[in-house]
């Protein structure tokens, strides 16, 4: 089911949240509404699903217009951060309560039960109450109850944000499968990067009620629009370094450092302040766009280490790599960056 928000606007009182937003949700993806908390993701998820009403524009499910259809009226199946399970209900219960509610036939009700729970490998689990499940336990019964009814679109708030990181990593990888096996088309809310980029076919980062980027997880990755969506991807994250530019190339300020910027990213105009983002796999030994340092600190991440390179300015350069036994805390190392991945913005966050 394709999903259009058509300039869609939404007031809460006289605050502006969103205002004349377009986005299209093609049929059977998978798309993250990415960003800081307070940026409009929820409030977004909501009007879809039909708990806000739209103060503006249109919702459109495939070719129908759904603005003023009631939420109750809507195919969508909603899983929020809390689970929202009965308690005094059992699992099959819980399940079937949304096909008990159309008045769907207990046989029938009993055999739809049995087919979700055995899509999400909670079969085992029938007969218990909420509060003898774990958290991964309890999201997958939200998830089945989600689904029992066969919707239109599949809405995740905040789906994992109660799971510890064992389970969020199982759970991201369950919830992919489910989708990818019903074909659903699928919206997921999340201030989590990893997970929208493990989970979904596209992201669209928002900040302050607005889209600044839709992508898929690669391309905004390696081609952020802005440098707002560079610092948001990332793990570890990229590193800033200010400074301005200098016939060419760029000045660090505050020390003598001076770069080579490569082709459209030398074209800034002489004393324009500039920003270059450099993430930790494009700084190390190998580089050749070498900026000196000290190393003040390490962290040791099993098969690789973080390495912080401190600059004569101040600014903190990171670096990922492999175990090294040749560079400790407080060592001065000529390292570069790899000038071909280094990104270049301006003063108001645009991308060169």
């Amino acid at each position: 089911m394709r999903i259009l928000l058509d300039q869609f606007t939404k007031n809460f009182g006289a605050t502006k949240v969103i205002e004349n937003m377009t986005l299209e949700v093609h049929d059977g993806e998978m798309l993250a509404l990415l960003g800081p908390s307070g940026c409009g993701k929820s409030t977004t998820l909501f009007a879809i699903c039909g708990i806000h009403r739209v103060t503006g524009g249109r919702i459109l499910f495939g070719d129908k217009d759904v603005t003023d259809v009631p939420s109750q009226q809507r195919s969508v199946g909603v899983v929020f951060q809390s689970y929202a399970l009965y308690p005094h209900m059992t699992v099959a219960q819980n399940i079937g309560f949304p096909l008990q509610v159309k008045k769907t036939p207990a046989a029938e009700i009993k055999r739809q039960v049995a087919e979700i729970a055995e899509m999400v490998h909670i079969e085992n689990l029938m007969a218990r109450r909420p509060a003898e499940l774990s958290g991964g336990q309890q999201q997958r019964v939200a998830l089945a109850r989600a689904l029992i009814r066969k919707p239109d679109v599949l809405l995740l708030d905040e789906p994992l944000a109660n799971l510890d990181a064992k389970l969020r990593l199982e759970m991201r990888s369950e919830i992919r499968r489910i989708q990818l096996e019903t074909g659903i088309t699928a919206i997921l809310v999340t201030h989590d990067q990893v997970e929208a980029m493990s989970m979904c076919d596209r992201i669209a980062i928002m900040n302050a009620g607005e889209i600044i980027q839709i992508a898929t997880p690669t391309e905004m990755y390696h081609n952020p629009a802005t440098e707002f969506v560079a610092g948001f991807l990332g793990n570890p994250p990229i590193a800033f370094l200010r400074g301005k530019a200098d016939n060419g190339g760029f000045a660090l300020e505050n020390s003598d450092v001076k770069l080579a910027l490569p082709g459209a990213k030398s074209r800034a105009p002489d004393g324009n302040p500039l920003s270059l983002g450099i993430r930790p796999e494009d700084f190390g030994p190998a580089g050749d766009a070498i900026i000196p340092g000290k190393v003040v600190f390490v962290e040791t991440q099993g098969r690789e280490n973080l390495y912080d390179v401190q600059l004569a300015n101040g600014s903190v350069l990171r670096s990922i790599q492999p175990v090294r036994n040749d560079v400790a805390v407080g060592d001065d190392v000529r390292w570069g960056a790899n000038s071909n991945q280094i990104m270049v913005f301006t003063q108001d966050g645009t991308r060169l």
